[in-house]
């Protein structure tokens, strides 16, 4: 059996340093590293026809904004993002085997809706969403743009919140913690994106999606320009500006470039942006943060048990400052140790800061090498899942007050 396309970076996750508020309005609100996706042995996923998703018995997502540290909704109530990864497009596509990683019909999103998730993250390609010329037309471009659009319309109709984020992108990388430097192609994490590609297309997400705001846009992964240059400052100069970066072998798109492609589109969707060191640190976060007109941005932080900063002390110390300010949504949490003690605390920590969280990921793979949430696509837990279903089956009660709410409105 081959191994997950991105067990690369969990070997290397051990000496890397890599989770916003309920949907449903709650008292007081604020908010891995490299992770694996699915076998390359997997069954392809065709792509389909887009149909009209059923329309389930729940109140739509709200048109999230950043208001001083909380994400509220249209009425000004906080919300939270409580949920899942749904790991496969960005993988799937580029090597030739289909568009997701298993089904995603309205059944296979019932059954996510039915741990009380409210928000689902959705990995992209850019190669497969621009449809670059050694991408398979059945796959890429048009055909791939639907299957998204498609996946995004069905989370709404189940009243989950869309997170469409680039996973995978384009440019040769052979410096520190290359995970393929054959190849420019995106066929594994880079540590930036680049100013070729990705520019053009957020320009085309962000046309996508702008008349509808409901869908969250995160911007880039698990940057890690720290680990082509030992220079902190032009590391998080280079995340913000881009350029010629040190230690890159391409031109780089910082995350102001990106920004301004979204917003440039008239869209004013929340935008996610990550931190360095695969997403763990977000110490000069605040200092370099891009500007954004529409003022309508969050922190985006991934933790897991190998990174550097996984305890809680590092989480007073350097999560703590940035959640005072902004909204915090931790884009992936998660262990590989087919248990659910450090995700447990990682939820607890958070939730007493009234920050958001997603678990990585809703795919059917091996526990200690994803890590898993699920053994099947009925929602069956693995042993590590178990922790994230039964924290938000038990505290979330996420659908209950908005579906009773829009219900109580069609009387």
């Amino acid at each position: 059996m081959r191994a997950p396309p991105r067990l690369y970076a969990l070997v290397a996750a051990t000496v890397l340093s890599v989770a916003a508020t309920a949907l449903a309005p709650t008292a007081s609100a604020a908010s891995a590293p490299a992770t694996t996706a699915a076998s390359a042995d997997a069954s392809p996923t065709r792509p389909s026809q887009p149909s009209q998703p059923f329309r389930v018995n729940a109140a739509p997502p709200p048109k999230l904004r950043a208001s001083g540290n909380k994400l509220v909704d249209e009425s000004g109530a906080t919300r939270r993002l409580l949920g899942v990864n749904r790991s496969g497009g960005e993988f799937m596509c580029v090597q030739g085997h289909g568009i997701f990683d298993g089904p995603v019909d309205d059944a296979a999103i019932q059954a996510i809706a039915d741990w009380k998730v409210n928000a689902v993250r959705i990995p992209l390609n850019e190669e497969c969403w621009l449809g670059l010329s050694h991408i398979d037309t059945a796959y890429g471009g048009a055909n791939y743009i639907a299957a998204v659009k498609e996946l995004v319309a069905r989370l709404e109709a189940h009243g989950i919140t869309p997170i469409v984020e680039l996973h995978w992108s384009h440019g040769r990388y052979t410096g520190g913690d290359s995970h393929c430097a054959d190849t420019e192609y995106a066929t594994c994490q880079k540590p930036m994106p680049d100013a070729r590609y990705t520019p053009a297309f957020w320009t085309s997400v962000a046309q996508t999606f702008k008349g509808d705001e409901a869908v969250v846009f995160d911007l880039f992964n698990e940057p890690f320009p720290d680990r082509a240059t030992s220079d902190l400052t032009a590391a998080w100069t280079c995340w913000r500006d881009g350029g010629s970066c040190p230690g890159i072998d391409f031109q780089v798109a910082g995350m102001q470039t990106l920004l301004d492609a979204v917003r440039a589109t008239g869209a004013r969707n929340l935008v996610l942006i990550p931190g360095v060191a695969y997403s763990n640190d977000l110490r000069q976060w605040l200092t370099y943060r891009p500007d954004d007109p529409a003022g309508n941005l969050a922190a985006a932080w991934h933790a897991y048990n190998f990174n550097a900063c996984a305890d809680e002390g590092c989480f007073d110390e350097q999560l703590a400052p940035v959640i005072a300010q902004v909204p915090f949504v931790a884009g992936e949490i998660g262990e590989n140790t087919c248990s659910h003690g450090y995700v447990d605390r990682v939820m607890a920590w958070l939730d007493a800061k009234g920050a958001s969280y997603l678990g990585w990921t809703w795919n059917t793979w091996d526990c200690s090498s994803g890590p898993s949430l699920i053994s099947d696509y009925n929602g069956t837990p693995t042993n590590y899942g178990v922790g994230l279903r039964d924290h938000l089956i038990r505290n979330g009660l996420i659908h209950d007050r908005p579906i009773h709410d829009h219900l109580k409105g069609m009387r």
